[in-house]
């Protein structure tokens, strides 16, 4: 049974259900329709993957991600015709061969396998590789047939208990296809880091012409099923084989290990838990919801408990780097209130501040809290979506802000920062994405006292490429700085910015380039910050 056929059914069968039960009832529904293609479930043949494949297969490249100590799970996708529908493959069970190497050339083998891409997941493959050295950098590759995929470099994360000098990572976040080329990740490729953290919009559901968009290509035309946006599990397959082609996305991947989590657009435009954008019945939106999580966990380096199950999948997740860093990673998409006052509106009122309001859901607000009372580690930090920090607006009395980020749920973020108080967490760092700009911001005690104390610090990364091209003073430049006294940076570039925890700072340098509806744009350091461990409070330097 095809992805479409099953989607079919699956809306004749929430269709039935009466809107008092949809909540109990579609969910599960979407669950065991969704459970109908998996492997084990039926009865695929496996394939000669010599006569099976007569094109390379590797057009998506190969990614790596969610470093452990000693283990990192290896991503392909087996893809020869990778814009149309089945990838050009048999539905059938095609062996692939992996190897990890201490050297690029392979001649030292660390590890070597043989995993199964599956068509039930779209022929892609995860392989969660163990008995790897700590904090190590190997080189990877794959073999289907007489095909070798690109090689790609990876690092495991540092022993439980290790004492390090430094760690340092890149954070990135939104890249929509249609509106520049991914310019800022050919400069990513090239940084000495140890990871990497994708924060929200690996893609967006918004329909691509046939011409790339902005992109404007004049030597090739895009299938007209990319010009529409995307609904089915057909659809969200088909958009990741459009970004992961980009040749810069790939470099990449193949560069360093990604640690994801995702915002809205993965799924729908400004979605909260079961409710979408606009007007659709509930239990339709939830079918969707299940094939975008599909679709994402198949093409993302994940582990099988990141598997989503119908329209449910835990994305949050814990990574730790020795005693030096914990990652706490978010997902404030799923498990969300609704946008107080309907998504678009932007005046606080006693909706918004309403106490039972959350933006994590109560159970991951509770595993955030708990881990930061067991954590032993320097830096805490927690990499998510959308903007923590207080941030006004306008000049007035009463300041208009964005009910999507956490100005629309005060109570759950004072709840998580008395929670991180209640622990002792001295060194909070709060990673961001979402507003296709760069912020520096102090976290306050009290954010409308500019002397408050500083408790915490966050960064927030621009956009690859969503907005185009942008500005380095947007035209809201002076009355978000005015309104916000612990705004400490804000640019309106495209780019990315590293982050270098030190043992007795945190450097952040937030990198730009000036174009990318153009290609080859040179790369900037637009500022540079730090912030002292045991005395939060941002200098630029």
């Amino acid at each position: 049974m095809n992805a479409t056929h099953q989607e079919q059914e699956l809306r004749a069968a929430a269709a039935a259900i009466g809107r008092r039960r949809f909540l109990t009832v579609t969910g599960a529904a979407a669950a065991l329709a969704f459970a109908t293609n998996l492997p084990g479930t039926a009865r695929a043949a496996e394939a000669d993957a010599r006569t099976a494949i007569t094109e390379d297969p590797f057009t998506l490249g190969v990614a790596s991600g969610d470093p452990l100590p000693g283990s990192v799970v290896l991503w392909t996708r087996l893809a020869p015709k990778p814009y149309e529908p089945g990838n050009g493959l048999p539905e059938a069970r095609i062996p692939v061969s992996w190897e990890v190497a201490h050297d690029r050339r392979f001649s030292r083998i660390a590890r070597r396998g043989t995993a199964t891409a599956h068509p039930e997941f779209n022929h892609t493959v995860h392989v969660d590789v163990a008995g790897l050295a700590f904090d190590r950098v190997y080189y990877y590759r794959f073999r289907a047939g007489r095909w070798i995929s690109p090689v790609g470099r990876t690092r495991t994360a540092p022993a439980p208990g290790a004492r390090l000098t430094d760690v340092k990572l890149a954070a990135v976040s939104c890249q929509a296809y249609h509106d520049g080329y991914f310019t800022a990740y050919r400069h990513l490729a090239a940084e000495d880091l140890d990871v990497v953290f994708h924060l929200g919009d690996y893609l967006y559901e918004y329909a691509v012409t046939p011409t790339g968009g902005v992109r404007a290509y004049t030597d090739r035309v895009l299938p007209d099923l990319y010009n529409r946006e995307t609904l089915t599990l057909e659809d969200y397959r088909l958009r990741y084989a459009l970004y992961k082609s980009d040749p810069d996305l790939m470099a990449a991947h193949a560069a360093h290990p990604f640690v994801v989590t995702w915002d809205d657009h993965e799924t729908e435009n400004n979605y909260a838990d079961e409710t979408p954008e606009n007007d659709v019945p509930p239990e339709e939106f939830l079918i969707r919801r299940a094939a975008a999580y599909r679709a994402y966990w198949e093409n993302q380096p994940l582990r099988s408990p990141q598997q989503p199950s119908g329209p449910d999948m835990q994305l949050y997740r814990r990574l730790k780097f020795g005693r030096h860093a914990q990652f706490d990673i978010l997902d404030t998409r799923q498990y969300r209130s609704n946008q107080a006052y309907g998504d678009g509106s932007d005046i606080p009122g006693p909706e918004s501040e309403d106490p039972t309001r959350t933006m994590t859901g109560e159970t991951q607000e509770r595993w955030l809290i708990d881990g930061w009372r067991k954590s032993n580690a320097l830096w805490n930090v927690v990499p998510q979506q959308v903007t923590f920090s207080q941030r006004k607006l306008d000049l007035n009395p009463v300041a208009k802000v964005s009910m999507d980020s956490w100005d629309g749920y005060p109570a759950s973020r004072a709840r998580v920062l008395a929670g991180a108080e209640a622990a002792g967490i001295d060194n909070l760092l709060v990673l961001t994405g979402d507003v296709h700009v760069s912020y520096a911001f102090d976290i306050k005690k009290d954010w409308n006292d500019p002397n408050s104390r500083t408790v915490g610090t966050e960064f927030v990364t621009t956009s690859i490429s969503s907005g185009k091209d942008g500005a380095d003073k947007p035209s809201t430049w002076d009355t978000y700085t005015q309104a916000n006294p612990h705004l400490k940076w804000f640019n309106g570039r495209r780019g990315y910015y590293t982050l270098t925890l030190g043992r007795e700072q945190a450097r952040a340098d937030f990198k730009t380039v000036n174009a990318v509806t153009t290609q080859g744009a040179p790369i900037t350091t637009a500022a540079s910050f730090v912030t002292e461990a045991g005395n939060p409070g941002l200098k630029q330097v």
